[in-house]
């Protein structure tokens, strides 16, 4: 289930929130029970190899810090 940032225009707070997508946009108290707080903008980290060059063929790379420069 997804977690959503959220914070309290009231008091400031800053809290989590889990609830399903579909109930993503339904509006949340916060924990001291005020109601104006307002979703924040998560940035998300995904990592995997996606985006990676592909390898050369032949070789002529090896590994290590500069493609191979600066490694034996």
């Amino acid at each position: 289930m997804p977690r959503y940032e959220c914070r309290c225009r009231t008091c400031g707070d800053t809290f989590e929130l889990s609830r399903p997508m579909a109930e993503s946009a339904a509006p949340a108290a916060c924990p001291a029970g005020h109601d104006d707080t307002v979703k924040l903008l998560s940035a998300v980290a995904v990592g995997g190899t996606a985006n990676a060059p592909a390898p050369r063929a032949g070789g002529g790379g090896g590994g290590g810090c500069c493609g191979g420069g600066c490694c034996s």
